[in-house]
């Protein structure tokens, strides 16, 4: 029992900014490490199998992210119903939380095993996929989608385990599957000659170790998030609310991947080298964005938690930290990136041609990246307070809309017809986004703040 309290921070008590620090951390070498597993499967296809390789597996990329973000919302509709509960101690409503929330990602991995494995091939042919690459791309995502249950379980787990405060136990399942799935690469791949086969196999392979750690660490839990396998069922009222709070979260990261199919496809008709190109500045932009992503999951427990607790005044601290850290981490890790994108780039691929096309996008994206994470700490801060809709109104207006509305204008006109006007697309649709955001955030604050203070009116009075 002392070993688990000692993995948990207490979000509601206490000095906020080392605290979020401390938090964030682990979730940031969780989400790097992520990307170095993944960014294994792209280098070694890309040096082991070939450029056809790396583009099938680079170019599934924003097509997964399409499919897996509605269930991946899910779990953070789990994270900040737990969170709320936890801040308020109610332990039943916190037990029947995590059963719930466990038992709807067997079904999520289910559903998404069925959809992925059987619309694979079609969706890739819509996203105009070349015609060379398209046999590998489908082969890769059909064995990658066989493995998506453990992917939904871990996720939901390790939501749960965040809005307790402890973000250091997945990192270290994290890492446990991460080594394996490194090792199961360069065996499927260099010495099977599996190809992506092996890759998308290796992947599933680690999915599930890590899976059932995260689920062996929440049956041993003795408080309130043990989990009793016995009991996993979905109860109505807890599924509703993790609905509720969850599906807008969903349906917001499918509309900002459904305008990055969009943009795939529109990279798609530059030919295989710009696919690969934009694979590999994508990958590295990836590192940048779990950093700056790692404050905005600190952001909702933390704001769940006090919220549920009552703490509205101190939300306000949370969110301007949270806000600042992701700042100087954006910041930071974009000029790194961009001093070094040549070297970065060619860990990927050695071809100049492939280099230079991933060049073109990181030289855009890197200098403007902190708006991404500044955009989603905001959104972070009303999905803490319940308010999980507007978020995903402002992204289908801001960030989809806008985004194929410059593709379908301005990318159009023959002197803007090049890769970097798709690319502008980004920065300038995560600023309006920001600023929307923003606003809706204070009108929000405004309206518990003065709750808050006519309560205590009322009770003086």
């Amino acid at each position: 029992m002392g070993e688990q309290k000692k993995n948990r921070i207490d979000m509601c008590e206490g000095p906020i900014l080392t605290k979020m620090i401390a938090f964030s951390l682990p979730l940031m070498a969780s989400g790097v490490l992520q990307l170095l597993f993944n960014a294994a499967d792209i280098v070694v296809v890309g040096r082991f199998a070939g450029e056809n390789s790396l583009a099938a597996v680079g170019s599934t990329g924003s097509l997964v992210n399409l499919l897996v973000n509605l269930f991946i919302g899910l779990s953070i509709g789990a994270n900040i119903a737990a969170a709320r509960f936890i801040g308020a101690k109610q332990k039943k409503e916190v037990s029947l939380t995590v059963h719930t929330s466990m038992a709807l990602s067997i079904v999520c991995g289910l559903i998404m095993t069925v959809v992925g494995f059987f619309l694979s091939e079609t969706a890739l042919r819509l996203m105009a996929t070349p015609e060379e690459v398209l046999p590998l791309a489908a082969a890769y995502l059909r064995i990658y989608f066989l493995g998506m249950t453990s992917n939904m379980i871990y996720n939901f787990g390790a939501a749960i385990l965040r809005a307790a405060g402890d973000t250091k136990r997945p990192l270290f399942y994290l890492l446990t599957a991460g080594v394996i799935n490194v090792i199961l690469n360069l065996v499927f791949v260099i010495f099977f000659k599996m190809d992506v086969a092996g890759v998308a196999l290796a992947t599933i392979i680690s999915q599930t170790v890590s899976a059932f750690l995260i689920v062996r660490c929440l049956v041993k839990e003795e408080g309130m998030i043990k989990l009793d396998l016995r009991s996993l069922k979905m109860e109505k009222t807890k599924l509703i609310m993790i609905l509720k709070l969850g599906i807008p979260a969903g349906l917001q990261g499918c509309l900002f991947s459904l305008s990055n199919v969009v943009i795939q496809s529109s990279v798609n008709s530059f030919g295989n080298l710009v696919v690969a190109g934009n694979s590999a500045g994508l990958n590295i932009e990836g590192f940048v964005y779990v950093s700056m992503n790692s404050f905005y999951q600190s952001c909702i427990s933390f704001v769940g938690q006090n919220y549920g607790a009552g703490k509205y005044r101190r939300i306000d601290k949370v969110v301007l930290y949270a806000f600042g850290c992701v700042l100087v981490t954006g910041i930071a890790l974009g000029l790194f990136c961009l001093r070094f994108s040549e070297e970065l780039i060619s860990v990927y691929s050695d071809n100049p041609d492939v280099i230079a096309a991933g060049k073109v996008r990181m030289d855009i994206i890197m200098k403007t990246y902190f708006l991404c994470g500044s955009m989603d700490v905001m959104v972070g801060a009303l999905r803490g307070t319940g308010h999980s809709i507007t978020p995903m109104i402002v992204s289908f207006v801001c960030v989809c809309g806008f985004r194929m509305l410059w593709i379908a204008t301005v990318f159009m006109m023959p002197e803007y017809h090049r890769a970097d006007t798709i690319y502008w697309s980004y920065p300038i649709s995560w600023f309006l986004a920001l600023l929307v955001n923003t606003v809706f955030f204070l009108f929000a604050r405004n309206s518990y703040i003065h709750k808050t203070e006519s309560t205590v009116r009322e009770n003086f009075s």
